[in-house]
């Protein structure tokens, strides 16, 4: 497996673009299953769970091919390699409705695919995704949204084995909250189920983020009629079929965010074109009440350097459009180099603090209590060997990494290629030092 050496202590500057969206690709991809025809997916970015879910698609009898005169259908470790050509994607209507746990346990996403394969094929058989290293994530409220239109579901040796009724599944009313806020692969889950509902069909207390907003519109354009996606309350008026279209991928708003906390953290002088500078509203903000400057275009967002230490602040998880759970780690290593004591709070997965020992061991002062971290800053950082526990934790490590003095080896990167492209390559455009190597002493 792969480690990053980073030597850090120089600023961060330069222009970099945003890649396309993780979170927003996973669902797009998981709908190619409802339509007819082809699907042409633009901005794909080159992650490994990108190729896990072609992996799972292909299986349920996807064809992939390029547009880039390559020619053929390609195999899903090399279908999301980039380029101008774009990646097509046809699904039949026909087809296994198998996914197995081999696939389903490397991606949670892979659960996306049981309200598609539902509604158009009729049944699904989906592993249960297991446990979580950030944290429990049931999948309780996709279930019961998929009963609400009328699906007969169990779950026996691990699996979910859903069936549609005679004559498909019917519109229902669903409220998809639970006291850890609302659902977003759930949400997504069911409203493409509903697409091919027959009625109507309406969710309450419906996850409110972006990547919501870009699938509903998406299969407004292949046919479907749903209103609302990206608010509290959505609704589906079900059609009979659904037809391929073309997207392109959202930018990423978790790397943009990313790639701006390094900037702050480094005191560097970085530009992020290519994002969507309303959906990180919070985190603008948060730049200003801590006296980071902080410009923002109709399709940019740019941090420069401080010139008075900036201030530590509370920040608490929200759904959207509260601060993304997947940013905390990033601000908690941000805030190391702050003046004052910032109190983190993670109201979405409590348990997402493993990066907190980490970070200590490069001189952090963080306690935690709970689903509450402590930072008191400024400290000074020093490199030293860590290691990353999932995709958020790695990224922090980076972030201080590139703030610390001396050199700093962040190990298990593959956590980290599961949701960024080629980080180490846009860093090293900024001027940081991070080199991409094979870890020959991590177990």
């Amino acid at each position: 497996m792969d480690c990053f050496r980073i030597q850090g202590g120089r600023p961060l500057a330069g222009t970099v673009t945003a890649s396309g969206s993780k979170n927003a690709a996973l669902p797009l991809l998981a709908a190619s299953l409802l339509l007819e025809g082809p699907t042409r997916f633009r901005r794909l970015p080159d992650l490994q769970d990108i190729r896990t879910m072609l992996e799972l698609l292909q299986g349920l009898g996807a064809r992939l091919s390029r547009e880039d005169g390559g020619g053929g259908e390609l195999e899903a470790a090399s279908a999301a390699m980039g380029g101008d050509g774009g990646l097509e994607v046809t699904c039949p209507a026909a087809g296994p409705t198998d996914a197995p746990y081999e696939i389903v346990r490397r991606m949670r996403a892979s659960v996306a695919v049981l309200g598609p394969l539902l509604a158009r094929r009729g049944r699904a058989r989906v592993s249960l995704p297991g446990g979580c290293v950030i944290g429990v994530r049931p999948i309780d409220l996709h279930l019961k949204g998929l009963a609400a239109l009328g699906a007969t579901i169990q779950v026996r040796h691990g699996v979910v084995e859903a069936e549609a009724p005679r004559g498909g599944l019917v519109g229902g009313q669903v409220y998809l909250a639970s006291r850890w806020g609302s659902t977003v692969l759930g949400t997504a889950n069911v409203m493409m189920a509903a697409t091919l509902a027959r009625g109507r069909s309406v969710i309450d207390a419906a996850a409110q983020e972006p990547e919501i907003q870009a699938l509903g519109e998406f299969l407004n354009r292949c046919g479907a009629r749903i209103r609302g996606a990206g608010g509290p309350r959505i609704e589906i008026e079900g059609v009979e079929e659904l037809h391929g279209d073309e997207v392109e991928i959202p930018a990423d708003r978790i790397e943009t965010g990313t790639l701006l906390l390094a900037a702050a953290a480094t005191r560097g002088e970085v530009r992020v074109e290519g994002c969507i500078p309303r959906e990180l509203a919070v985190l603008i903000d948060l730049f200003e009440r801590s006296e980071v400057p902080c410009e923002r275009g109709p399709d940019w967002l740019q941090v420069s350097p401080w010139q008075r230490r900036p201030r530590a602040l509370d920040v608490t998880t929200r759904p959207y459009p509260g601060f993304p759970t997947d940013l905390q780690a990033q601000w908690l290593a941000f805030c190391t180099l702050c003046e004052g004591l910032a109190l983190v709070s993670d109201t979405v997965y409590p348990d997402r603090f493993m990066h907190v020992a980490e970070l200590n061991r490069l001189g952090a002062a963080i306690r935690r209590e709970g689903g509450l971290a402590m930072i008191v800053g400024p400290t000074p950082l020093s490199g030293a060997p860590v290691l990353a526990s999932d995709l958020r934790a790695s990224a922090a490590l980076v972030i201080a990494g590139l703030a610390a003095s001396g050199e700093t080896v962040v190990r298990r990167v593959y956590h980290l290629d599961r949701g960024y492209e080629r980080l180490e390559a846009k860093i090293g455009a900024l001027g940081g030092l991070v080199r991409r190597e094979l870890d020959e002493d991590g177990a």
